[in-house]
């Protein structure tokens, strides 16, 4: 994640959503806020890694073992492209 996406994922899904949720339930312990703001934070976070995976570009017809090796060779011969 980018340091810029990571603040802002940060403060809505850690902060603004929870709080936003503890008002409008009608909430009023702090333990029930955290619990909010440690599950909303903890959602995005599978949801991002989720989704960095399915970006991925598919296998295209080859082997799992073969496509790692490709890439593998592909960041040895061009290091500073990653």
């Amino acid at each position: 994640m980018s340091g810029m996406r990571l603040l802002v994922g940060t403060i809505v899904m850690g902060v603004l959503l929870p709080l936003t949720l503890f008002f409008l339930l009608g909430l009023s312990s702090p333990a029930q806020l955290f619990t909010i703001a440690v599950s909303t934070l903890l959602t995005w976070g599978v949801a991002d890694l989720f989704a960095g995976i399915l970006e991925r570009p598919r296998l295209k017809n080859r082997s799992p073992g073969h496509a790692f090796r490709e890439d593998w060779e592909r960041r040895q011969k061009n290091p500073e492209a990653e």
